[in-house]
């Protein structure tokens, strides 16, 4: 067994989201800690630390947080408990100010979307399904392989917007001691491309890989490309053509 891979999912959806991901990667240990149910922020990240932190895990870690995940893998880098990060679609601030909307959401997009999930949660979610993949992406029929939605409970979906209301690494960025791949799509309408760009910008140990054409979720329907990407990158032979890196090899 190579290592273990910690998978962190995205704001409302199902654990089967990163399976077509794992059965790529049979020769690691894989968990993916449930947090659908958490009624709170410290709930959901107690989770994910304890995941992190059990000394069952076979070493090294790498943790794989996609979007809300992502803010969480930050978090636990922070904490010193990855060993390699692959950052899918996230930022280290959702949360902007008008000014900087190609980098994030202003506060009152989350408020608006909290509100709505006491209104009508399953049209909440409906409406951020919507912005899920690129106009291309969706004239291909990708939006048939989207997750189902309704596996969270509605206190599970507030406590994530309110994390991501909160959140902030962006002055932590810099202390990131392991190695991270960005991965994130170019039209990416939930966290703009250049969020990915501030990260790579800020991450001493970064490589990055743009996604043409793709929205928020890059890896949809395109599994194997993403897997040996990231294998690539395990490998060290990150410098390619796709693969932006400003670190030495492995």
């Amino acid at each position: 067994m190579t290592g273990s891979i910690l998978w962190l999912k995205g704001w409302s959806m199902p654990a089967s989201t990163f399976e077509p991901l794992i059965a790529l990667l049979p020769d690691y240990a894989h968990i993916a800690p449930d947090y659908s149910s958490a009624g709170t922020p410290e709930e959901m990240l107690g989770i994910v630390e304890q995941a992190a932190g059990s000394p069952a895990l076979r070493r090294p870690l790498i943790i794989v947080g996609w979007s809300l995940g992502a803010t969480l893998a930050l978090r636990l880098a922070d904490q010193g408990l990855a060993d390699g990060l692959v950052l899918v679609a996230g930022n280290a601030r959702f949360v902007r100010p008008k000014v900087q909307l190609g980098l994030g959401w202003p506060d009152a997009h989350l408020r608006h979307m909290i509100a709505s999930i006491a209104k009508n949660r399953q049209d909440a979610e409906s409406a951020f399904r919507q912005l899920l993949l690129s106009d291309s992406e969706k004239g291909s029929g990708l939006e048939a392989l989207l997750p189902p939605a309704g596996s969270w409970s509605s206190s599970a979906l507030i406590a994530g917007l309110e994390l991501l209301r909160r959140e902030d690494r962006l002055s932590r960025l810099p202390a990131v001691a392991c190695q991270v791949l960005i991965i994130h799509g170019r039209e990416d309408r939930v966290c703009p491309f250049g969020a990915a760009e501030e990260l790579y910008g800020e991450i001493p140990n970064a490589a990055l890989l743009p996604m043409p054409g793709c929205g928020h979720m890059p890896f949809l329907g395109r599994e194997r490309e993403i897997i040996e990407a990231v294998r690539r990158w395990l490998l060290g032979e990150q410098d390619s053509e796709a693969i932006q890196s400003k670190r030495k090899r492995l």
